[in-house]
């Protein structure tokens, strides 16, 4: 039996949804109206209902993001909503709060969220014992640690392959609601982490002024599938639910060739749902959405992770300024020496500059002449300094004009029925098999030879989302003469007949099983403290597994001196001044260290045996 691999796509809306599936995507996840961990990417459950009827015509699945922990008062609705959810054909729900594993809910399957904090093999049998379908596991994890995971759970495993890396392990993150009072695990981080800060220690010393220390590059694991797969991931997840169609269209398409190029040379594993993708364009990682990228811990060692001097999106370097000034009416010009490789600034590229306070400035080109750029944007810029390009037109408009279309494979056989009727037995490429048999009041062909190559010509096209292939013709006797009006008939009923089929499957079939919880005992190092409990239920249940104190979550009681962050990132490192790479000049930073940012203090707090930072407010 083949494993399958599911490539996981993120999806705003429904629109962004259908551009993931036609890209490739063998699974969706989106919001509801509420309680996802993006506050801002909610969705009606029609919405959500129309995109899983799209969905399923591939066999594309969608998974509800119910992610957020959940006061006492907002249960009732949340356990609606997975109502709901099931009612809207979504075949599984993705959660962070343990709350709604002690509620009565539909047969749908239930995936701890990487908001669980599924960072060590204790963890993760606690919540694969739980009941738990599925583990989305914390991104921080080395190909190693996911393996032993796997080894000890046998659980289905998912990871993150792609965009942004929360700095912090995530679900562990309290920087944003003590800073701006807006809660990363209630759906509305301020994203605190892509702000600047000023390093310095206790006695005002400054080791670097106005820069994003705590913003990461993004994730980029498009190599590093086969890896993957041998540690046990079967679902690779890109992240991007605030993310606009044109980067998610080029990222699913680029770990869509990833993955089938694996899977063409490893006959033992299978794409998760029906069709591909035929023609489009060719995907660029670069050239869309991104910080920079790395491989994070994926191989178990450290390297430089953060986002340099800029936390936004400055694009691909395309060269840089050698002169500048104004025409006449006031518009501004520069020239520019160009990278070698890169295509030219063209009218309507969008341009950024990063400034020497780490802000960036940006502008749209509107006329184009060799190395000569025109805007009517006022921006200062001094020769010298690099061009950016954020907003590649030429590509935008490619993605926009050249999509794919996606296709399920049909093998067709051809014959006589014993009825002594036309017979098409028609086999989608995910099995089952559809037997359809066609009046042929036909006069025999002929041609015999001629014939038969006009109905394996007719048959075998696209209709719908269908491409048909004729893959076997067996005709011991009289092949009938049938005019290519009916052959064409045929294949468009055929078409329906499989859409139709695949349809009641969907309706008949639940979404999932769920057996019920059990009470596993707890990992010891989770005993006396578990944070995040926002209700009388999850407060019950971790009760019930052997705590023996069990915190308020941050967000209902801020409790002074507390662990904010915990990273697997350091900026000692970041900066040089490691106490393992490079002793002598650690002991040129002076400890205690504080992170400084509109007048409020962070201390920095370092565990060099486990290399982890923490921040403390």
């Amino acid at each position: 039996m083949q494993i399958e691999l599911e490539l996981l796509a993120p999806a705003k809306n429904r629109e962004i949804g259908i551009a993931a599936v036609d890209c490739g995507a063998d699974a969706l996840y989106m919001a509801g109206p509420e309680f996802g961990a993006r506050e801002a990417a909610g969705n009606t459950m029609e919405e959500i209902a129309r995109t899983v009827e799209y969905a399923s015509r591939f066999g594309v699945k969608v998974y509800l993001t119910l992610n957020t922990i959940l006061y006492e008062t907002e249960l009732p609705a949340a356990r609606k909503m997975v109502y709901d959810a099931y009612e809207a054909g979504c075949d599984a729900v993705i959660v962070q709060d343990m709350a709604l594993l002690k509620m009565e809910l539909p047969p749908i399957r239930l995936f701890a969220s990487t908001q669980a904090n599924i960072s060590t093999v204790e963890q993760a049998l606690f919540l694969r014992d739980l009941g738990f379908d599925r583990l989305i596991l914390a991104r921080e994890l080395s190909l190693g640690q996911i393996a032993e995971i796997k080894r000890a759970t046998g659980i289905d495993i998912e990871c993150f392959v792609h965009g942004a890396l929360c700095v912090s392990y995530s679900g562990q993150c309290y920087l944003s609601e003590y800073l701006t009072g807006r809660s990363a695990n209630r759906g509305c981080c301020a994203q605190v982490c892509r702000s600047l800060y000023t390093l310095a220690d206790a006695s005002g010393r400054v080791y670097a002024r106005n820069r994003p220390l705590l913003s990461l590059r993004d994730l980029n694991l498009s190599r590093r599938i086969p890896d993957l797969v041998r540690a046990g991931v079967t679902s690779f997840k890109i992240e991007g639910r605030l993310k606009n169609s044109s980067y998610v269209k080029n990222s699913v398409r680029l770990y869509r060739a990833a993955i089938d190029s694996f899977i063409a040379e490893n006959p033992g594993y299978a794409r998760a749902s029906a069709g591909s993708p035929h023609g489009g364009f060719l995907p660029d990682a670069a050239l869309t959405f991104n910080r920079g990228f790395t491989e994070y811990f994926i191989d178990g060692r450290r390297s430089k992770w953060g986002s340099a001097a800029a936390a936004k999106y400055v694009g691909e370097r395309v060269g840089h300024v050698t002169a500048s000034g104004k025409s006449p009416g006031g518009t501004l010009w520069f020239e520019y020496a160009r990278e070698k490789g890169t295509s030219p600034v063209v009218n309507g590229d969008g341009l950024c500059f990063v400034q020497k306070n780490g802000e960036i400035a940006g502008l749209r080109a509107n006329s184009c002449s060799a190395n000569r750029v025109v805007t009517t944007e006022s921006v200062t810029i001094r020769s010298g300094t690099p061009v950016y390009r954020n907003f590649n037109f030429a590509f935008e408009r490619e993605l926009e004009k050249n999509m794919p279309q996606r296709l399920v494979d049909v093998a067709l056989e051809t014959g006589i029925a014993q009825s002594g009727k036309f017979l098409v037995r028609a086999m989608p490429e995910r099995g089952g098999v559809l037997e359809m048999e066609f009046e042929t009041p036909f006069p025999p062909a002929s041609n015999r030879n001629l014939a038969l190559e006009n109905i394996v010509r007719q048959l075998g096209k696209k209709s719908g989302i269908f491409l048909f292939r004729v893959v076997k013709s067996s005709f011991p006797g009289e092949i009938p003469f049938i005019p290519l009006s009916r052959l064409n008939g045929m294949r468009h009923e055929l078409a329906m007949a499989i859409m139709e089929a695949a349809e009641r499957k969907r309706h008949d079939a639940a979404p999932g099983t769920r057996s019920g919880i059990s009470a596993p005992t707890l990992p010891e190092a989770r005993l006396t403290y578990l944070a995040n409990c926002s209700n009388s239920l999850s407060r019950e249940l971790y009760a019930g597994c052997g705590a023996r104190e069990i915190a308020p979550a941050y967000e209902l009681e801020h409790r002074g001196g507390v662990e904010l962050m915990r990273t697997k990132y350091c900026i000692r490192y970041e900066l040089g001044f490691c106490h393992k790479a490079d002793p002598a000049r650690a002991k040129q930073m002076q400890e205690p260290l504080f992170l400084i940012n509109g007048g409020k203090r962070l201390k920095l707090v370092f565990d060099c045996i486990r290399c982890q930072m923490f921040v403390i407010g």
